[in-house]
C-alpha cells in the first residue's frame, strides 16, 4: 500500500512537472508570434497590465492552493470526509473574496494603476485582465482540492487548455484588432482577452470535473470538521509565507516596470510613444530570458521531495548526493542556453522579432542571456534551501536581489548614453546576487556541502566551446557564404547543438545518478551510453 502511494506520488508530480513545462513553452509561442503582431510598444502595453495580473495573482493565489492541499490531503489521510469538504468550502470563499477585491480594483482602477506604471496605454489591458483575477481564484481553489486528493492530472489538463486558449483567441484577436484599424493598445488588450477567456474555459473545465468526482465520492465518516475560523487561521498560517515568498519576485518586477519607464520619461524626456517602443523591446528580449528558466521546473519540482525523503532516512549522504546531481543538471541545461542566448543575441532577434531594432534587442538581450543562468542557478537552490527546511531565505536572498536591482536601474537608466540599456544591467545583478548568496547559503546549512567548482566547471566550459564554434558558424554562413540571417542562424544553433552533446560526452559531464532526477533519465543515458 505504501509503495502504491509513493508511486502515485511520484508519478503525479511528473504529469504536474510536465503539464507546468508544456505550459511554459506554450507561452513562448505565444508571446514570440504576439510581439511581432503588436510591434514593440503593443508588446510594451501588454507586458505592463500583465506585470499588474501577476502581482494580483501572487497575493490572491500564491499560498492558499498549497494550503487547501496540505490540509485536504491531512483530513483525507486521517479519514476526516466531512472536514475535507469544509476545508474547500471555507477555501473557495476565500479565494472569492481575495478575487472580487482584486477585481474591483483592477476594473474600476485600471487607469489609476496604468498611471503608476507610467504607461496610460496598458489601462485597457488592465481592465480586460480583471475577470480572470475573479476565474483563476476558483481555478485554484479547485486546482487544490483536487491535488489533495492525489489527482493532478485535472490541474495539468486545466492549465494546458488555458494557455492554448491564450495562444490561438489571444492571437486571434490582437490580429483581427488590428485588421480593423484599432490602435497597438486596443489590440494587446484584445490579446489579454484571449487570457481571461482561457480562464474561463479552464474553470468550466475544473467545475465539471470537481462536481463528477463530487459525486462519485462518498461521506464515509461521520467526524465533526472544525469551526470554519478554525480553517481559516489554518490556512492563512500556511499560505501567508508562501504568499510573501512568491509575491517577490512579481512585485520587484512591478516596481522596477514603473521605474525604468519613469526614468525614460522624467529623467530622460522620452515621449510615452518613444519609452514604450523601447521598453517594449526589452519585453521581447525578456520573453526568451525566461525559456531557460522554463526547463528546470521538472528539476525542482522534484529536488524538495528527493532530498526531503532522503533527509527523512537521515541519509545526509544521499541527500548531498541528490544535491550535487540536480545542481550539475542546473548547469548541464542553463549555461549552454545562457551561452547560446549571450553570443547570438542579435541575429535571434532578428529571426524572432524581425520587425524590431535588432542591434538594440541583441544588446539587451546578450546581457539578459548571462542572467538566465544565474535564474536557473537561483530557482534549484531555492529548492534545495526550501528542502532542507530554510523556506524564508530564498526571501531574503531575493528581496536584497531585488534592492540592487532598484537601485541600479534607477541611477542607470536615468543617463542618457545608457538609457534601456541600464534594465538587465539591474536584472543581471539581482539574480547573481540572490543565486551567489544562495549557493553561500546551501554550503553553510548541509553537513556536507557541495563542491562547486568540481560541478559547474566542464558543463560551463562546454558551453563556452560551444559558444565560440556556434558564433564562428554564423560568420561562415551569413558572412563568407552571405545566406540569409535566418539560415545562418538556424545553422549555427543546430551546429552548437551537436557540439555540446559531443562535448558533454567527451567531458564525462553528467552521471547515470544525474540522469534518474530527470524523466525518461534511464532512457536519455541508455542513447547516450552514460552508465
Amino acid at each position: 500500500m505504501a509503495n502504491g502511494k509513493k508511486q502515485s506520488f511520484w508519478g503525479g508530480a511528473a504529469v504536474l512537472a510536465a503539464g507546468i513545462a508544456i505550459v511554459k513553452v506554450i507561452g513562448a509561442l505565444f508571446k514570440i508570434p504576439l510581439g511581432n503582431i503588436l510591434g514593440e510598444a503593443g508588446t510594451a502595453d501588454f507586458n505592463n497590465a500583465y506585470n499588474i495580473y501577476a502581482t494580483f495573482l501572487n497575493i490572491s493565489t500564491a499560498g492558499l492552493p498549497v494550503a487547501l492541499s496540505k490540509m485536504v490531503s491531512e483530513a483525507n489521510t486521517l479519514g476526516r470526509t466531512r472536514q475535507v469538504r469544509r476545508i474547500f468550502r471555507v477555501s473557495l470563499s476565500a479565494f472569492l473574496l481575495l478575487g472580487a477585491l482584486s477585481f474591483t480594483l483592477m476594473w474600476f482602477g485600471n487607469d489609476m494603476l496604468a498611471g503608476l506604471l507610467n504607461n496610460e496605454r496598458a489601462a485597457h489591458g488592465i481592465r480586460a485582465l480583471a475577470p480572470a483575477v475573479v476565474c483563476v481564484g476558483c481555478l485554484s481553489a479547485f486546482r487544490g482540492y483536487a491535488q489533495g486528493n492525489f489527482r493532478m492530472t485535472p490541474t495539468a489538463v486545466s492549465q494546458i487548455l488555458e494557455a492554448l486558449c491564450k495562444l490561438f483567441v489571444g492571437l486571434g484577436l490582437a490580429a483581427y484588432l488590428l485588421h480593423l484599424g484599432f490602435p497597438d493598445y486596443i489590440a494587446a488588450a484584445g490579446a489579454i482577452w484571449g487570457v481571461t477567456i482561457g480562464t474561463i474555459l479552464a474553470l468550466a473545465y475544473m467545475l465539471v470535473n470537481f462536481l463528477r468526482t463530487r459525486a462519485a465520492e462518498k461521506v464515509t465518516s461521520n467526524d465533526t470538521p472544525d469551526p470554519d475560523s478554525a480553517i481559516l487561521r489554518r490556512l492563512l498560517s500556511i499560505a501567508v509565507p508562501i504568499t510573501l515568498s512568491s509575491c517577490m519576485v512579481s512585485v520587484i518586477t512591478l516596481i522596477d516596470t514603473s521605474l525604468v519607464q519613469g526614468q525614460l520619461q522624467n529623467a530622460l524626456g522620452y515621449s510615452l510613444d518613444k519609452t514604450r517602443v523601447l521598453y517594449g523591446t526589452y519585453a521581447s528580449g525578456m520573453n526568451l530570458y525566461n525559456l531557460p528558466a522554463s526547463f528546470m521546473v521538472a528539476l525542482t519540482s522534484s529536488i524538495i521531495p528527493a532530498v526531503s525523503a532522503a533527509l527523512a532516512r537521515r541519509d545526509s549522504r544521499g541527500a548531498a548526493s541528490i544535491v550535487e546531481s540536480s545542481l550539475r543538471i542546473t548547469g548541464l541545461l542553463a549555461f549552454p542556453m545562457a551561452v547560446g542566448l549571450a553570443v547570438m543575441a542579435q541575429p535571434i532577434m532578428l529571426l524572432l522579432y524581425p520587425k524590431y531594432d535588432s542591434v538594440l534587442g541583441g544588446s539587451l538581450l546578450s546581457v539578459l542571456g548571462v542572467a538566465s543562468a544565474f535564474v536557473s542557478i537561483m530557482l534549484i537552490s531555492n529548492s534545495i534551501l526550501q528542502a532542507h527546511g530554510h523556506p524564508n531565505l530564498p526571501v531574503v536572498t531575493m528581496l536584497v536581489g531585488g534592492i540592487a536591482k532598484i537601485i541600479v536601474n534607477y541611477n542607470l537608466v536615468a543617463i542618457p548614453s545608457v538609457n534601456i540599456h541600464g534594465a538587465p544591467v539591474g536584472t543581471l545583478l539581482c539574480f547573481a546576487i540572490a543565486a551567489l548568496a544562495n549557493l553561500f547559503l546551501v554550503r553553510r546549512i548541509m553537513p556536507t556541502a557541495p563542491r562547486y567548482l568540481p560541478l559547474f566547471i566542464k558543463p560551463l566550459a562546454a558551453s563556452l566551446i560551444m559558444g565560440i564554434f556556434a558564433r564562428g558558424v554564423y560568420a561562415v554562413l551569413c558572412g563568407a557564404l552571405s545566406l540569409p540571417n535566418a539560415i545562418g542562424t538556424i545553422g549555427a544553433v543546430g551546429a552548437a547543438v551537436v557540439v555540446y552533446l559531443v562535448l558533454v560526452i567527451i567531458f564525462r559531464v553528467i552521471t547515470a545518478e544525474d540522469l534518474a532526477l530527470l524523466p525518461k533519465g534511464a532512457k536519455i543515458g541508455r542513447i547516450l551510453r552514460i552508465k
